[in-house]
């Protein structure tokens, strides 16, 4: 293969998630990601800031969910921005790459640096939504509140779903449900 071919980024991403699957993300050196996709350690760092970064690269999520928080009719019911947020980014961008989130999900929990590095990306997205609520003039603590249920329904969900064979939505749906039953 050519190492100009226009999918270089997708097969380091295959070739590093292959290799951290096979020895583990730690032992894992960028110089084998890029001699399994074919490719040189300068296009590696044209793509990726370091190999941490193949998990966690892109802001697509906290980018998408501003835009859906600012797109949202006004006078919509918080609870139901959130549960119609979730609905979307679960049927757009979860549900159809569950194989792959599984797979990612693992890597994550092996090694601490990665945990605490998903758990900075939990907290941005967490501040995204609270913004937005604050920008639609919810009370901070409110909006504090709403934005931390929104990641608790996302991340408590998030597992069960990994580990059923339901959508992630119905998941969320039920995890809901139990969350209103625990609090009343």
């Amino acid at each position: 293969m050519s190492r100009w071919q226009p999918d270089a980024r997708e097969r380091l991403e295959q070739a590093a998630i292959e290799l951290f699957v096979e020895q583990g993300f730690a032992e894992t050196t960028v110089p084998q990601i890029t001699a399994r996709a074919g490719l040189t350690t300068r296009t590696f760092f044209r793509h990726y800031a370091d190999k941490r970064e193949v998990l966690f690269a892109g802001e697509e999520i906290p980018e998408m969910a501003a835009r859906m928080m600012a797109e949202a009719p006004e006078g919509t019911d918080p609870m139901t921005q959130i549960l119609e947020g979730l609905r979307t980014v679960a049927a757009t961008r979860f549900d159809p790459r569950k194989d792959e989130i599984r797979i990612r999900r693992d890597i994550v929990r092996s090694d601490p640096g990665l945990v605490e590095r998903d758990l900075r990306k939990r907290a941005a997205l967490s501040e995204v939504i609270r913004s937005a609520f604050v920008a639609r003039g919810i009370w901070p603590l409110r909006a504090a509140l709403l934005a931390e249920t929104a990641m608790t329904l996302l991340y408590v969900s998030f597992d069960e779903w990994l580990d059923s064979d339901h959508d992630l939505f119905d998941v969320i749906e039920k995890t809901l449900a139990e969350l209103r039953e625990t609090i009343a």
